[in-house]
């Protein structure tokens, strides 16, 4: 079970320029916030993004960067941040790998089926590469805040 103290488990994958974005290339350089949500265009979705958009020069004031990931496969990607103007990273895990590695994927019924959907959650990452905390089922107006203050404080500021 991943767990505050735990090593963030490695990942590489495509953001909505196709280039591929490893966990790795940031060890000793970045802290990272890996924050997972259900889908692009939705509202909470679109709010957050967007907020952590306006929000870049504070976190990378913090030596942070933040990347959304989704299923959304990379073309949704481009659209939904050039529609809104989004500058973070959005990675597409459209196989769930990754999800499945941080534990964000939930089950539920849907007309008698069995589905897995995206558990909102966000993990901060420093630049040891460790996990520092993780943060579940967030308020997407709040969301971006709280996860600032966390970077601030791991930071110190």
């Amino acid at each position: 079970m991943l767990h505050v103290g735990s090593r963030a488990p490695a990942f590489e994958l495509p953001d909505a320029s196709m280039e591929m974005i490893q966990l790795s290339s940031f060890l000793g350089k970045k802290n990272v916030v890996l924050y997972f949500y259900p889908r692009d265009g939705t509202p909470g979705c679109t709010m957050e993004a967007i907020n952590f958009s306006d929000h870049e020069d504070a976190f990378e004031d913090c030596d942070t960067v933040v990347f959304g990931v989704s299923r959304d496969d990379c073309l949704v990607h481009e659209e939904f941040r050039d529609k809104h103007g989004i500058s973070l990273q959005l990675l597409s895990d459209a196989e769930c790998e990754v999800m499945k590695k941080y534990e964000v994927l939930k089950d539920h019924v849907a007309n008698g089926e069995a589905h897995a959907s995206v558990h909102r959650s966000t993990f901060v990452i420093d630049k040891k590469g460790m996990v520092r905390h993780i943060l579940r089922d967030l308020n997407p107006r709040e969301h971006v805040a709280s996860v600032l203050k966390l970077v601030r404080q791991i930071h110190g500021h």
